[in-house]
């Protein structure tokens, strides 16, 4: 009977010697192709990989601190991502809804970690996993093309746990887990965005003399991308100073130009030397689209229209 005693003292004593023992691991979060023109975010996620030891049906408390990475944080609602000198906003999350920053206990801001808990089995082992949820903010327009990265290890990754049954992780109190190590990264691709207001030429009545009015064509391009505008002949695939609005078989001659002189047509591939080019930088350009009815056989009354194509190439 005394053996069977010390024999089962000398099997618990690993398993004490090894209470709260905890390693972590985390997926790398890659934001692909970011659109930094439009409103819109860009969402991605990473996955912390949870695997402790420790006495059976004790509660470990894990704080899982992230800090600002490599690319910094420039406030408390936005981590970058680097290329160089540039910089993207983006964030990470606690929450799917994107509303509860993760942080650390270290830094100036006030979001901390998430709680997470494990609870070990009969045999002294538990693992699970927690979800990071990461966005890229909409409207960073002036953020050049090119591959963005922040890393985590270290001291940015500063994971620690306890047996617990609270949710505290608003200090560095716990055993500091070996830093696990992963990155962000995103990567911004040349764009642009076009819109465009129409050109109205008014209620005219004898074609005798020349009616003009004006268009404008607004181009947003990353930085540094150099584009082209092109318009097309229109539904009657005209030449850029012959255009034709129609009503029924009727049609009206117009013409449209890079100049207010109205001397420079503005047209496409098939007229050489008669699109407009530019250089982005992150915001609206304006450009105005100059049109002309010149004199001309005056056709029946009514509603002449036609529909203009404009293509934007980079």
């Amino acid at each position: 009977m005394l053996r069977t005693i010390i024999l089962l003292a000398i099997a618990l004593i690993p398993s004490l010697a090894r209470a709260q023992s905890c390693s972590f691991s985390v997926s790398n979060m890659n934001f692909s192709s970011v659109d930094t023109l439009s409103g819109s975010q860009t969402n991605s996620t990473a996955t912390i990989s949870m695997d402790c030891l420790g006495l059976v049906g004790q509660r470990i408390l894990i704080c899982p601190n992230l800090g600002a990475g490599t690319g910094g944080a420039s406030s408390a609602t936005a981590r970058q991502m680097l290329n160089g000198a540039n910089s993207l906003n983006y964030q990470l999350y606690s929450d799917s809804a994107r509303s509860v920053v993760w942080g650390t206990y270290t830094w100036a801001y006030a979001s901390r970690a998430p709680a997470l808990a494990l609870t070990p089995n009969i045999l002294g082992a538990a693992s699970g996993t927690a979800t990071i949820y990461g966005t890229v903010f909409g409207r960073q327009g002036t953020t050049p093309p090119g591959s963005y990265l922040s890393a985590f290890s270290g001291a940015y990754t500063e994971f620690r746990y306890r047996y617990s049954i609270g949710n505290n992780c608003d200090s560095g109190f716990g055993i500091l887990a070996p830093s696990p190590s992963f990155t962000v990264s995103a990567t911004v691709a040349p764009n642009c965005l076009v819109s465009t207001q129409n050109i109205d030429f008014g209620s005219t009545g004898v074609l005798d003399a020349n009616v003009d009015a004006t268009g404008q064509i607004s181009v947003t391009c990353t930085p540094a991308a150099a584009y082209s505008v092109s318009l097309n002949g229109g539904t009657t695939s005209s030449p850029p100073t012959a255009r034709k609005m129609s009503k029924g078989a009727e049609t009206v001659t117009y013409g449209l130009y890079r100049d207010a002189g109205r001397t420079l047509p503005w047209g496409d591939s098939s007229t050489p030397g008669s699109t407009v080019p530019g250089t982005g930088s992150g915001v609206a350009q304006n450009l105005t689209v100059y049109g002309r009815v010149p004199p001309q056989a005056t056709p029946s009354a009514g509603v002449y229209t036609d529909t203009v194509v404009v293509t934007v190439t980079y």
